[in-house]
């Protein structure tokens, strides 16, 4: 580029990230693979984890879980924040807190280091997150242009999360630290393009920011998890007082909606939650992701302490998840055109409940092609469902409130994600305790910590070995299978009902 074409730009600063719109959405797109790659790509890396650093069974749900727990509260603040003082600050602020926290999670020698450094990784990926969508909306100006732009970020968002895992087993094998540390190379490239191709955008610089606002989303997310996870381990506090925490949390948020609804600028967008059509959808997001997420890994966690799967061989076992996934966002868009929003979404999470319905048959034995069959009906579903609920949320919203939707989704995502580790994990750990005997020649104190987990009973077994570790842990890998199979059931429960009310739902032309 010239003197004069360079100060050509400075005079017309709107026309660089017209001309670099493709290379923006690269970046954008790579930014949000990390974001949400992090959200599941510990799920391969549990067992290395555990040997490692020794977690608890909850601190284990909280080192996996804190990450996208912490995203989904503060969607919308950053999202607010960003509209009031720039995208472009927002996102490489989240490029420098990001890589800084996943150094800092390499390095952590300690359970609780660990979450606290998972906790920062989610700030900075709810720094960047909301920022992804915006910048696409308001560089691309072309509506069909546009369309393939976010068709290309959804299915981003998508199979970021079945990606985890792989990219993980990968990993991991190396050593555990690694699946963090690979994020810091990457930021050093994504920093200085941010800041050569990011657009400023100040769109709404007046608009007012409620901070009570923030904090009761934050703090009630968290208390509702926190006292969701205390409930079904008690490792903390007593049950009462779990159940006091979820309460709480649950005060905190109807405080929260009640706030948007007075709330001349609302950080949240609720009146958007009176369109039966939307409603259905944020629904749908929700249970898909959940259902993704947490399923992933319990059948992680299966393939590697029950079958005796390596790293590598469970990441490459969960690849026709990833291939299924993408074909399903490819397939979504032929198949919603013909069928509508309501047939594609309802259709998408009965297959996933149906594609889980054979691993209530299984046991400790390998089912080699019937896993791979099970992985391919949940990636494909799982895609299509969610791309059907996107375009249901984004077309009953008017375009005036296209962001408030857009951001409501996000959170929906990410909150399913959360949620989806939370209360299948609580769901398998209560199972699973109980489930496990005490085995002659193990110590009071191994048993104590192989009740925890199945990766802590599989530590336990290799630290006493002999004939007593084996039969830790082949009585361990039944109570697990026990426990998976209570999972399923609730996931095939859950799904089959938002299938059947996106069916009642959803009107038949809705799409068409």
């Amino acid at each position: 580029m010239t003197v004069t074409q360079a100060a050509f730009f400075v005079r017309r600063p709107d026309r660089e990230p017209r001309d670099n719109r493709w290379s923006i959405l690269a970046l954008l797109c790579l930014s949000l693979l990390l974001i949400t790659v992090d959200a599941t790509v510990l799920h391969i890396a549990v067992p290395a984890l555990t040997a490692a650093l020794e977690p608890s069974a909850v601190q284990l749900l909280w080192i996996v879980d804190v990450y996208s727990l912490v995203v989904a509260p503060l969607l919308i603040m950053f999202g607010t924040l960003g509209d009031r003082y720039g995208r472009k600050r927002l996102v490489i602020a989240g490029f420098v807190l990001f890589g800084i926290a996943s150094a800092a999670a390499a390095a952590s020698t300690t359970p609780m280091t660990l979450i606290l450094s998972r906790a920062l990784l989610g700030v900075g990926g709810a720094m960047i997150m909301p920022a992804t969508l915006s910048l696409i909306r308001q560089v691309f100006t072309d509506r069909r242009e546009r369309a393939i732009a976010l068709g290309v970020w959804s299915a981003v968002a998508a199979a970021g999360a079945a990606l985890g895992p792989l990219i993980g087993g990968l990993l991991v094998g190396w050593w555990w630290g690694a699946v963090f540390l690979i994020n810091v190379p990457i930021l050093l490239v994504l920093l200085p393009a941010a800041v050569r191709l990011l657009p400023e955008s100040r769109e709404r610089g007046g608009r007012p920011w409620d901070a009570l606002s923030a904090v009761l989303s934050v703090l009630g997310i968290l208390a509702l998890a926190f006292g969701l996870k205390e409930a079904g381990s008690g490792s903390l506090m007593p049950l009462g007082a779990a159940v006091a925490v979820f309460l709480g949390g649950v005060a905190l948020l109807v405080w929260f909606v009640r706030r948007q609804t007075r709330l001349a600028a609302p950080l949240l967008e609720v009146g958007l939650f009176r369109s039966r059509e939307f409603t259905t959808g944020v629904a749908g997001v929700l249970l898909g992701v959940f259902a993704l997420v947490g399923l992933q890994l319990m059948l992680a966690q299966y393939l590697q302490l029950v079958l005796g799967d390596s790293e590598v061989r469970a990441a490459f076992r969960m690849l026709p998840l990833v291939i299924s996934a993408i074909a399903g966002g490819l397939a979504a868009a032929h198949i919603l055109p013909r069928i509508g929003m309501r047939a594609t979404m309802s259709g998408g999470l009965g297959l996933v409940a149906l594609s889980l319905t054979p691993t209530l048959s299984w046991g400790v034995e390998s089912h080699p092609v019937m896993l791979a069959c099970c992985f391919v009906g949940i990636g494909f579903g799982v895609q299509v469902s969610l791309l059907a609920a996107s375009d249901t949320i984004m077309s009953s919203a008017t375009e005036s409130h296209a962001g408030g939707a857009a951001a409501i989704e996000e959170t929906a995502y990410e909150l399913g994600a959360g949620l989806g580790v939370a209360v299948l994990g609580t769901i398998t750990t209560i199972v699973y305790a109980p489930a496990l005997p005490t085995v002659p020649g193990v110590p009071g104190p191994g048993m104590d910590q192989a009740r925890q987990s199945l990766a802590g009973a599989a530590h336990v077994a290799d630290q006493v070995g002999g004939s007593a570790g084996s039969a830790l842990l082949d009585a361990a890998r039944w109570a697990f299978v026990n426990a998976l199979h209570t999972t399923v059931v609730v996931s095939v429960v859950l799904l089959s009902l938002t299938a059947l009310a996106v069916a009642m739902l959803l009107r038949r032309d809705r799409g068409v």
